[in-house]
């Protein structure tokens, strides 16, 4: 091909995160941590056995699977729900072994890997310096929220210094999907829709929606936040947003909608990436481009979730010329996450 397949949406779990997961079932009270993780290790179906293996590898069985799918280089972070689901002590020191494995298979494949800082989300200064040594030291790409923090959400101002860090380390704020919170999971639990067939997409668009309507795009006007999914659905949403929330700033009905610098639109033309993880359908990419921007979108896998190489396939028969192509498998992604084409590129071949 005339470009590099850099999928940016790929999970990584460790065996010892899963350990901690196990000790948590048992007690928990999170319905959608339960329903999500419950089911991911402890089924013996066909499908979470081969998520459950693919997670913690980082060696040749997701060399040799992006290799037959014809995937160049994977932006590798912390599985949802991460971090968020642990106490503190266990979050920070989830957050550090991550980082560390993460790094070390981007050392020991610099062409094939990058990857994201995961952090413990409750202890705010120690998650910023986290976030500092990963990205300076570790030579980290980005940070990996995993949406909701127990029921919290990044515009809150406790989170303020973590998005500072992150506008001043010039690196992107990927918001991954989470099941969503006890106070609105129950209908989508009892209609068993509360995973990826909707819920995610819900809860996730729900929280990149307050981080926008906060102002905290006014605030940090030159953060990074990349999404996945093609927006969650948002950018079908672009004229009522723009339209409603105008109406709710001028009848001042909620003290938590206030005037913006933009639309909501936007920022989504300033400050919001998109990604194709898990939605390869041609109409909804062509759309997100039109509406956003083509270098506004780049492609994703959601590897080890979703592993359908006919995706793949779908992907680079796009109606799009090869300029095109390459700035959608390639080019977006290396501006975005700051990667160095040369090391892509390189005679290292990961294997």
């Amino acid at each position: 091909m005339s470009y590099l397949r850099i999928a940016t949406e790929e999970a990584y779990g460790p065996a010892e995160l899963f350990d901690l997961y196990r000790e948590l079932l048992p007690d928990t009270d999170d319905i959608g941590f339960r329903s999500l993780m419950g089911h991911y290790l402890t089924s013996d179906a066909d499908r979470p056995r081969f998520v459950r293996s693919r997670l913690q590898d980082l060696g040749e069985t997701r060399l040799s699977e992006m290799d037959a799918t014809g995937i160049h280089h994977a932006v590798l972070a912390l599985t949802s729900p991460g971090t968020q689901v642990l106490e503190d002590k266990h979050a920070r020191e989830m957050a550090t072994l991550a980082n560390e494995r993460i790094a070390e298979a981007v050392r020991k494949y610099p062409s094939r890997f990058s990857g994201l800082a995961a952090v413990g989300f409750e202890d705010i200064p120690s998650a910023v310096d986290e976030l500092e040594r990963a990205v300076t030291k570790l030579g980290l790409k980005g940070l990996i929220c995993n949406s909701h923090i127990k029921g919290h959400y990044l515009d809150e101002p406790r989170f303020r210094p973590l998005l500072e860090a992150a506008e001043a380390l010039d690196v992107p704020v990927y918001l991954h999907p989470n099941t969503p919170p006890n106070d609105m999971i129950r209908p989508m639990y009892e209609a068993g829709i509360d995973g990826a067939i909707f819920g995610f997409g819900v809860e996730t668009a729900t929280h990149l929606l307050r981080i926008i309507t906060s102002g905290v795009f006014d605030r940090f006007p030159r953060l990074k936040l990349v999404v996945g999914h093609l927006g969650e659905a948002l950018p079908y949403w672009f004229y009522r947003l723009d339209y409603m929330h105008a109406g709710q700033v001028a009848s001042k009905r909620y003290e938590a909608i206030k005037p913006l610098e933009l639309k909501v639109s936007e920022y989504f033309r300033r400050n919001i990436w998109l990604t194709t993880s898990g939605m390869p359908w041609a109409p909804t990419i062509m759309y997100a481009r039109e509406v956003v921007g083509p270098d506004r979108v780049m492609y994703a896998m959601d590897y080890p979730y979703e592993y359908v190489p006919e995706e793949v396939r779908m992907q680079d028969e796009l109606p799009l010329n090869p300029e095109e192509l390459k700035e959608f498998f390639q080019d977006n992604a290396i501006r975005v996450f700051g990667l160095d084409e040369a090391v892509l590129k390189g005679q290292e071949s990961g294997r």
